[in-house]
């Protein structure tokens, strides 16, 4: 029997925020491989199996999968957002480096998801709407002076930024250096946003500023946006502000 491993984002919330896609390979699973709260968020599926693990195994989840793949098995690797934006998908295709040559014949595919830099941004209007970066804030993986180096110079390049995993229980100091850095290229006016729980019932979008972003509003289910000096704020009645970045820049033909 000739296995398959489907690499599937599950968005930031619940199944509207999956695609028809990565629902169709959900219920032809025969095993579903992911961190225990992703698995949590799943509906029931009676004809697969559940391995769940902790945050920080996931080159262990990504052989576990593999090597059941191998045996036949039709497989899901689930990840929160997007697979491939800070996800399992770069996991498992480092454990398909690393392993026996006979996990590069598998039938293995990336199927794509709703990653939170997008549903904040379409909460929110369009502050994507120019150039953009993503930078994962985490060091548990690189080194803390990289990600400095690359805030710096996305700040420089006027990119609007969007800070994946911004703080930790381990990880509290982090963010407050990184707006600190921020600040130094940036005018004290730029728009920040954290975008929290996206789509789920503790959803939370606080908008403010540069000057008063405070590190102590986010955790790892917090998305963070930081607008370039174009990124502007629509003021509407009784409702939070539509946030834009114009297409057009001073200098375009």
């Amino acid at each position: 029997m000739s296995g398959s491993l489907r690499v599937v984002g599950l968005g930031p919330a619940d199944a509207e925020w999956r695609t028809v896609e990565a629902e169709g390979a959900l219920a032809e699973a025969q095993h579903v491989v992911g961190y225990h709260s992703y698995l949590a968020r799943l509906p029931a599926l009676p004809n697969a199996t559940l391995h769940g693990s902790d945050n920080g195994d996931e080159l262990a989840r990504a052989r576990h999968a593999l090597e059941l793949t191998e045996s036949g098995a039709r497989v899901v690797v689930v990840s929160g957002g997007d697979a491939g934006v800070f996800g399992m998908a770069a996991a498992v295709f480092e454990a398909v480096e690393q392993g026996p040559p006979s996990w590069r014949a598998l039938d293995i595919a990336v199927l794509p998801g709703v990653t939170a830099m997008l549903a904040a941004a379409a909460r929110l209007g369009a502050p994507l709407g120019n150039d953009f970066c993503a930078i994962n804030l985490s060091d548990n993986l690189k080194p803390w002076s990289t990600i400095e180096k690359r805030l710096a110079l996305a700040a420089q390049a006027d990119f609007v930024i969007a800070l994946y995993n911004p703080a930790s229980r381990a990880r509290s100091e982090q963010l407050q250096s990184a707006f600190e850095l921020l600040r130094r290229h940036r005018t004290p006016s730029a728009i920040v946003v954290f975008a929290r729980a996206l789509g789920r019932a503790q959803e939370q979008l606080t908008i403010t500023t540069l000057a008063e972003a405070d590190p102590a509003r986010a955790d790892m289910q917090t998305l963070i946006l930081i607008g370039n000096h174009t990124t502007r704020s629509i003021p509407r009645p009784a409702a939070a502000p539509w946030i834009y970045t114009p297409r057009r820049l001073d200098g375009a033909p």
